[in-house]
């Protein structure tokens, strides 16, 4: 596993230098379909990596309950600026997500660019805390970055490789074509509705 302080300089440095080529400057398509259609309705939620936080905005403003965590103090910052300056309220904490316990599951969390920011070898560490940080019967709503490209930050999330991720004994996963959400990066995203099947593993 890549070290918490290797990887707080490096998201640090990103949002310090303005590389931020992963942020839309509004709510992805994907969250905005989900609450227009009643998928997605006001509950506790997590937003991991939640960066400027304009889907934490979005789910405040709509009602939800939000936990909203990233590694770079100055993403954080700039977020709990802007909750003050529209008025509406979240849960913002600055820390590293790989070693974090909430301490009581949520509802839902909202996977927008975190896993495909996170290295491979991350990946079934960050799985083990989404298994965790869910109740039973919660959903994950997630969008898995395509890259079609060796390397990253963003990194390839091959869907065979995410449903050995998160396999069918622990998440059911929604049926029929995902949503295809362009990124704008160039790349797309599919976006999925994972129910977690069993309780929170401690």
């Amino acid at each position: 596993m890549s070290k918490p302080l290797d990887r707080q300089h490096d998201w640090e440095s990103r949002y310090q230098s303005g590389s931020t080529g992963w942020d839309r400057g509004q709510i992805s398509p994907a969250l905005a379909h989900w609450l227009e259609a009643g998928a997605l309705q006001p509950c506790r939620i997590l937003v991991p990596g939640c960066g400027h936080g304009h889907e934490v905005i979005a789910l405040a403003r709509a009602g939800f309950e939000v936990t909203a965590v990233d590694i770079a103090p100055s993403a954080v910052q700039a977020l709990k600026e802007q909750l003050q300056q529209v008025e509406v309220g979240a849960h913002v904490i600055q820390t590293d997500l790989l070693h974090w316990d909430p301490g009581e599951p949520f509802d839902a969390v909202y996977e927008q660019t975190f896993l495909c920011a996170l290295s491979p070898e991350d990946w079934q560490p960050y799985a083990v805390w989404l298994d965790h940080w869910l109740k039973q019967g919660g959903r994950l709503f997630a969008l898995f970055m395509q890259t079609g490209c060796e390397g990253g930050p963003p990194y390839h999330c091959d869907l065979d490789a995410m449903r050995r991720l998160f396999p069918s004994s622990r998440w059911a996963w929604s049926q029929g074509v995902p949503l295809h959400v362009p990124h704008p990066s160039g790349f797309t995203e599919y976006g999925f509705v994972l129910e977690h099947r069993t309780g929170p593993q401690g």
